[in-house]
């Protein structure tokens, strides 16, 4: 089984606009950071978790994918040409070098590791250091879908209890949720991705369980069923669709949304939002691994 859930990459065309939603939804949200390959984020910060949001923000420092290197950047502007949404999911790392090995045994690696490093404040506005790095993981049946590890070089620069005290109650990452036309047609990528061998088939999908949160891929009926979500197939294997957050108290959740105007419906015993800037964020009440 894989350390679990380290952050998922929400894409968006105008960050401070998605940002502003996230804080309506009662999220604590972060200020503005500028990568130096032409995007910029914000982040929302869980205990070991975080939702990346991303928008392109200076376009023509974009390098192009080249052999043997993935292009974060060119992924992410791809991607929001014809949607915004999650766009990639990152597992934790304790080395992206020795994942990047299992990866090409696999046959599932999508490029050399990527080590970057930026500048981080603290609540207080200390500046730190900060430095990652990733490796990138290929399903072939999902093109428009990104994978890879992220390795923390100094975590306790990065991770702060201060940026994780929610008014909506939100806890941790339960689940990020897929939807493909055949569901276990990607049981093999998954099982090479996370490292697990105990996933979980069904009539209705496939889940792979992580130490933090799981991946679930379940077909559009499915997904209608258990979310109130109905999505189009395109017909480009599996995709991020929603993701499913462990919350306190769902009432408290349903009265902030209420109060600042944020449409969500009730749905077999959990609060769906939809329409998140393309994603659904999926509330339910309970912790988690």
């Amino acid at each position: 089984m894989s350390n679990g859930f380290d952050h998922i990459v929400h894409a968006v065309r105008d960050l401070d606009a998605a940002a502003d939603l996230y804080q309506r939804l009662g999220f604590v949200v972060g200020a503005r950071n500028v990568h130096p390959w032409g995007t910029h984020n914000r982040i929302v910060q869980f205990d070991r978790f975080f939702i990346e949001l991303l928008t392109i923000g200076e376009p023509d420092k974009i390098p192009p994918h080249r052999d043997g290197v993935f292009s974060f950047g060119t992924f992410q502007r791809d991607y929001l040409v014809t949607r915004e949404g999650l766009s990639m999911l990152l597992l934790a790392s304790d080395d992206a070098a020795a994942d990047l090995r299992r990866f090409t045994a696999a046959g599932i690696a999508a490029g050399d590791v990527f080590t970057f490093g930026r500048e981080g404040r603290r609540p207080d506005g200390s500046v730190v250091g900060l430095q990652f790095s990733l490796a990138f993981a290929r399903d072939a049946l999902s093109p428009k879908t990104g994978f890879a590890t992220c390795q923390h070089h100094y975590p306790e620069n990065f991770w702060n209890p201060a940026f994780q005290a929610h008014a909506n109650g939100a806890r941790a990452a339960a689940a990020v949720v897929m939807v493909a036309d055949n569901p276990t047609d990607h049981h093999i990528f998954l099982e090479a991705f996370t490292g697990s061998r105990d996933l979980r088939s069904s009539s209705i999908g496939v889940t792979a369980p992580t130490k933090r949160g799981d991946i679930e891929i379940v077909e559009p009926v499915s997904l209608r069923d258990q979310y109130g979500i109905t999505v189009p197939s395109e017909g480009e294997g599996a995709s991020f669709v929603g993701l499913r957050i462990a919350a306190d108290d769902l009432g408290v959740v349903e009265r902030l949304l209420q109060d600042h105007k944020v449409s969500a419906v009730r749905h077999v015993g959990r609060l769906v939002v939809p329409d998140v800037y393309g994603a659904t964020l999926i509330f339910e009440q309970g912790t988690v691994r």
